[in-house]
């Protein structure tokens, strides 16, 4: 134990390195208990602590959580074939979902033109899709919309289920 009075330096790959069994040998080796934990004492009663502590220096993995790799916008991007929605998340160039939660909160806020633009034009209306980029380009700031793509595919589920269901237009 005295060779190793300073300490035993070793360095091993972080999940191809020493087994568990090589590191209890060492740890038995440096005259340490091999489960490497040792047994602390109340500074002020003297008394020992409930359970022993792992001595030594802790490493920890960095987990990558950075803005830089977070961050993500969209102005125009891919729709889904179905309902003509824009796709989700960053990895298919989507765009933000409005939740159900969201909804109810902007419309307890009165935010009912911008939810009319969030739940149409920006989502799965192609006609108000189309007719806003028009808009825009002619500089009128007037939304019309048209119904929602997801409203059509809800008709053709139900008209799958046998039941008839039409949109009468006047």
């Amino acid at each position: 134990a005295r060779e190793h009075k300073d300490g035993l330096h070793m360095a091993t790959p972080v999940f191809d390195g020493a087994q568990e069994d090589q590191i209890r040998g060492l740890l038995v080796e440096a005259g340490v208990d091999e489960v490497g934990q040792a047994q602390l004492y109340d500074g002020l009663t003297g008394e020992p602590f409930a359970n022993q502590v792992t001595v030594g220096v802790m490493y920890m993995l960095k987990l990558h959580h950075l803005v830089d790799n977070k961050i993500h916008a969209r102005s125009t991007g891919p729709y889904s074939l179905v309902t003509q929605q824009p796709l989700g998340g960053k990895a298919q160039f989507g765009g933000q979902r409005l939740g159900e939660m969201e909804v109810w909160a902007m419309e307890a806020y009165g935010a009912a033109y911008t939810l009319k633009e969030f739940l149409t034009a920006k989502s799965d209306d192609v006609e108000g899709r189309t007719s806003m980029y028009e808009r825009i380009v002619k500089g009128d700031n007037f939304l019309t919309t048209g119904l929602p793509e997801s409203f059509h595919v809800l008709v053709k589920e139900l008209q799958g289920l046998c039941l008839n269901m039409e949109l009468i237009e006047e």
